[in-house]
């Protein structure tokens, strides 16, 4: 091989290895920032089976109480023993058709990943590594420790009152929620095989407040919904108490 021929085949082999490069550097993921982590662990909370587009199992859970309400796959759910306000009995959970008597997460906030990974592993819980898998354990632990917030801070018990300004709400929704669910919020409808009954985001805001804050700062599993976690506690309450005055039905 001559002079000439060797450097345009060490130039085109550069090249190449670069070019390759690129598109590797293209396809592999930034590292996930903390946010990003506790808004996972916030949707597996909800529905860990929805997130990895499974399913529920479809016996009830073996330590879901005999008194509970529900049964089948719904009490393989986090949120349907421990709530949306994390209180689970002792919160808006403590009566209704959602009420089980077990308590809530309150009391894991702070503890160690470790610990509360191990909780989610035994054999009262029963979540198995089909189920949850490490990576995904790893974010819902970051949850349970780091994400929670006090709702009783922001949402009164008895009157389901919203301690926002719905005039700052009405900015943040007009320009980041309203692309989806529309300037009145009807334009999706969480119960489309219950036509005489819609529900809408205003609906969820006034009956289920708790459920409201949470998918507000989680989004929605199995589904391409905005987390609003980038923004400040308070922000996400005066979205919540806008919402608040939107249309049930």
């Amino acid at each position: 091989m001559n002079k000439t021929r060797f450097f345009i085949y060490l130039l085109v082999t550069i090249f190449l290895f670069g070019f390759s490069n690129s598109l590797i550097a293209e396809t592999v993921d930034p590292p996930h920032t903390k946010q990003w982590k506790l808004m996972r662990g916030g949707l597996l909370y909800d529905n860990w089976a929805a997130v990895m587009f499974t399913t529920l199992p479809k016996t009830t859970h073996p330590a879901y109480p005999s008194d509970g309400k529900k049964e089948g796959g719904s009490t393989w759910r986090c949120k349907e023993c421990h709530g949306w306000d994390y209180r689970g009995k002792d919160g808006a959970y403590q009566k209704g058709s959602h009420y089980s008597g077990v308590k809530g997460i309150r009391n894991m906030v702070g503890a160690p990943t470790k610990s509360i990974k191990e909780i989610i592993r035994n054999d009262v819980h029963k979540y198995n590594e089909s189920m949850i898998p490490e990576v995904e354990l790893n974010n819902l632990a970051e949850f349970i420790s780091h994400g929670q917030v006090d709702m009783t801070k922001f949402i009164d018990d008895a009157s389901k009152e919203v301690k926002g300004d719905s005039e700052q709400g009405i900015v943040y929704y007009q320009t980041i929620c309203a692309n989806c669910h529309g300037l009145d919020g009807k334009s999706i409808n969480f119960k489309p095989s219950k036509p005489d009954h819609p529900e809408y985001i205003g609906t969820v805001a006034n009956k289920n407040p708790w459920e409201a804050l949470h998918k507000l700062r989680h989004g929605q599993p199995g589904v391409p919904m905005t987390s609003l976690l980038a923004l400040d506690i308070q922000s996400q309450i005066d979205i919540l108490a806008y919402t608040k005055t939107l249309p049930m039905k």
